[in-house]
């Protein structure tokens, strides 16, 4: 069974999709981690503003495994890595690249095959997975997104020993969003847009808590999950 969560960056995709998949016991995917992943790389090699054809190359030869739900780049879980300052202000170019986007979705569908999965990112259920059994679109203000992601990034500045007023302000990160937004949605290849079948959810004002209970109970709702309960 494949259950497919999409939505605009920030909109809380990863920490809903890796709650409910633990509930559900589904094996869990975030394409996005595998976009940073190769950006994070590029930044490693100082090659960030290269060429389209050595982001690639980079993508291609870039070593990817998941182990336990988690994401394993050359080997090592890298986590916060992914998810920093840095990483945000080119991820989007690189993963407009089309032949990037094709290693991603290729591979996204190699390990989902023949499990129960549940997978978000964007494009995922209109791309990726457009037949995907339960497709949900996870939806939140842009005031909303970066406030979140203001607070996560200072929480892991604050863990990792640096200062809370070396991250990105909240206007500044409000900014980059919208313009993130604007980016995917002009994308040649996996543009950001809601699949027609896929359930609308604003998860503006909702928990965490509350965003899982509506999620797992649409999924549970499902005949294809139901039969896999018999």
């Amino acid at each position: 069974m494949v259950v497919a969560i999409d939505g605009p960056a920030g909109a809380g995709k990863s920490s809903i999709a890796e709650r409910c998949s633990a509930e559900l016991g589904f094996t869990y995917l975030n394409s996005g981690a595998i976009y940073r992943a190769v950006t994070w790389k590029a930044l490693e090699l100082g090659v960030q503003d290269a060429p389209d054809e050595r982001i690639v190359e980079i993508a291609q030869s870039l070593q990817l495994q998941y182990q336990g739900g988690k994401l394993l780049v050359d080997g090592e879980p890298r986590g916060d890595q992914l998810h920093t300052d840095r990483v945000d202000r080119h991820v989007a170019r690189h993963s407009a690249i089309p032949a990037v986007r094709e290693m991603v979705n290729r591979r996204l569908r190699q390990i989902a095959d023949g499990v129960n999965v549940m997978v978000e990112g964007r494009d995922i259920t209109t791309v990726v997975f457009p037949n995907a059994d339960v497709k949900i679109y996870l939806d939140a203000s842009v005031e909303t997104r970066a406030r979140r992601r203001w607070e996560q990034q200072r929480a892991q500045a604050s863990e990792n020993g640096g200062r809370e007023d070396d991250t990105p302000t909240l206007e500044q990160i409000a900014e980059r969003i919208r313009e993130r937004d604007e980016a995917d949605r002009k994308k040649a290849a996996g543009s950001l847009k809601q699949a027609a079948d896929a359930v609308y959810l604003d998860t503006s004002l909702l928990t965490i808590d509350e965003v899982c209970e509506r999620v797992i109970a649409t999924i549970r709702n499902t005949r294809q999950y139901q039969e896999l309960q018999s």
